[in-house]
C-alpha cells in the first residue's frame, strides 16, 4: 500500500462566486447542464445575475432522491441537450446525483453547495439510496470534482443548523485521521495518510476551535465575516480532503450505527457524527483535558453531547446495543482505532460518553 492523497480540481469560494459558473463550463466543455435543487431554481439561480438563458445553459430540477431512477433520468438529459459538462447545485443529495451522473457519462462535474452541512462537495464518493430513501450503497467515482464553487452569501443566507451541523461532520476529521495515523489503517482513498492529509486535519480541527463560535453567531445574523468564512472553508475543503485522504474511524461508523435507529433519522449527519467523536473519546481513553476541549466546543455551538440530544433520550441498552453492532460490522472504519473493537465496548462508550454530556448539563439520569 502506498501513500495516496485525493483533491477535487479547482477550489473557489467567495461572494458572488456563483458568477464564476459560465466561465468554469467554458474551461471544461462547450455545453453545460445545470442541476439544480428546487430552493436553489427558485432562489438562488434568479439572484444570481446570470442570464442562464442568454447563455444557453439549461437549469434541470432535481427530483429529491439520489437513486437509480433519477440517474436515469438525468441521463436522458444530458444525451438530450448534449451536456459535456454538468454543474450540480443544492444540498447533499442533489450534489450526489451530478457526482455519480456525470462519472457514468465520462464528463467533469462542478459542485455547488447551497449549505455547509458535511464534507461531501470535495469528495470522489456519494451515496445512492433506493427511490424511498433506503440507503443502497456507496459510490466511488473515477476522479474527484473537476471544480467546487462555494458562493459565501448563499451559504450565509442559509439556516445556521446546516453550518454547525457541517462544524460537527469536520469535528471528526482529526480524530479520524489521528486513529488511522496510529494504527496505519487505510484511508479513504485506499492509501496510507500523507503528511499533507493529516496537516490538512489538524488545521481543520484547529480553525474549528478558534472560529466556529463567532461563525455560528453570523450565521445567526446572515452575515459574512472572515470567521464565517474560515468555518466554511474548513467544513467542506479542509475537512474533505482529511476524510479523504488521511481516513475514517470511529465517529463516522457510530453515525452509521445510529442511522439504524429511526429516532435519529430527524437529526442531521454532522449533529449524529459529533456525538460518534464524544463516544470515539471515551473508546480511545482520551485525556480529561482534551475532552473537556471537545465537550466545551460542542456546548458552546448547540452540538448534542448527550443521547438524548440525538432523539434517544428514552433508549434502553437493548436498542442501543442494535447501533452498537451495526457500527462494528466488519466492513465499518471503527476498526481503525487502536484495539480490537467490540459492540459491548461501544455501547459502554456510548453510555459513558451520554453520562458525561448530563453530567456536564447538569441533569443525570439513570438508565
Amino acid at each position: 500500500m502506498f501513500k495516496k492523497a485525493v483533491f477535487p480540481g479547482k477550489y473557489i469560494q467567495g461572494v458572488g462566486a456563483i458568477g464564476q459558473i459560465p466561465v468554469l463550463i467554458d474551461l471544461l466543455g462547450k455545453q453545460g447542464l445545470i442541476l439544480a435543487s428546487p430552493s436553489v431554481k427558485d432562489k438562488v439561480l434568479p439572484e444570481s445575475g446570470v442570464d442562464w438563458l442568454n447563455r444557453a445553459i439549461p437549469i434541470e430540477v432535481f427530483c429529491g432522491e439520489c437513486c437509480e431512477e433519477e440517474l436515469n433520468r438525468l441521463s436522458g438529459t444530458l444525451a438530450q441537450t448534449h451536456a459535456d459538462v454538468l454543474v450540480g447545485m443544492g444540498g447533499g443529495k442533489t450534489i450526489d446525483t451530478a457526482k455519480i451522473a456525470a462519472d457514468r457519462a465520462g464528463i467533469p462535474v462542478i459542485i455547488v453547495p447551497s449549505i455547509a452541512s458535511t464534507d461531501a462537495p470535495c469528495s470522489g464518493c456519494a451515496v445512492l439510496y433506493s427511490k424511498d430513501g433506503v440507503f443502497d450503497s456507496v459510490c466511488y467515482q473515477k476522479t474527484n470534482p473537476a471544480a467546487v464553487l462555494v458562493d459565501v452569501a448563499i451559504i450565509a443566507a442559509a439556516p445556521t443548523r446546516f453550518l454547525v451541523s457541517g462544524m460537527g461532520d469536520a469535528l471528526s476529521t482529526w480524530f479520524e485521521a489521528r486513529s488511522c495515523d496510529r494504527t496505519q489503517s487505510a484511508n479513504e482513498c485506499g492509501g496510507y495518510a500523507t503528511t499533507a492529509g493529516l496537516g490538512i486535519a489538524k488545521l481543520c480541527y484547529e480553525i474549528l476551535l478558534t472560529h466556529g463560535a463567532a461563525a455560528k453567531l453570523a450565521s445567526e445574523r446572515h452575515l459574512v465575516t472572515p470567521a464565517l468564512e474560515r468555518i466554511i472553508e474548513a467544513n467542506i475543503l479542509l475537512s474533505g480532503i482529511g476524510f479523504e485522504s488521511a481516513g475514517l474511524a470511529a465517529a463516522h461508523s457510530i453515525h452509521n450505527g445510529l442511522t439504524a435507529l429511526a429516532e435519529t433519522h430527524s437529526f442531521y449527519h454532522g449533529e449524529k457524527v459529533a456525538f460518534g467523536v464524544l463516544v470515539g473519546l471515551q473508546l480511545a481513553d482520551t485525556s480529561a483535558d482534551e475532552t473537556e476541549i471537545i465537550y466545551s466546543f460542542c456546548e458552546d455551538i448547540g452540538l448534542p453531547t448527550t443521547l438524548a440530544g440525538i432523539g434517544l433520550g428514552n433508549a434502553d441498552r437493548h436498542k442501543l446495543m442494535e447501533a452498537a453492532e451495526k457500527a462494528c460490522t466488519p466492513d465499518q472504519p471503527i476498526h481503525h482505532e487502536a484495539g480490537v473493537i467490540t459492540p459491548k465496548k461501544v455501547l459502554d462508550a456510548m453510555l459513558a460518553a451520554d453520562a458525561l454530556g448530563q453530567k456536564r448539563s447538569g441533569h443525570e439520569r439513570n438508565h
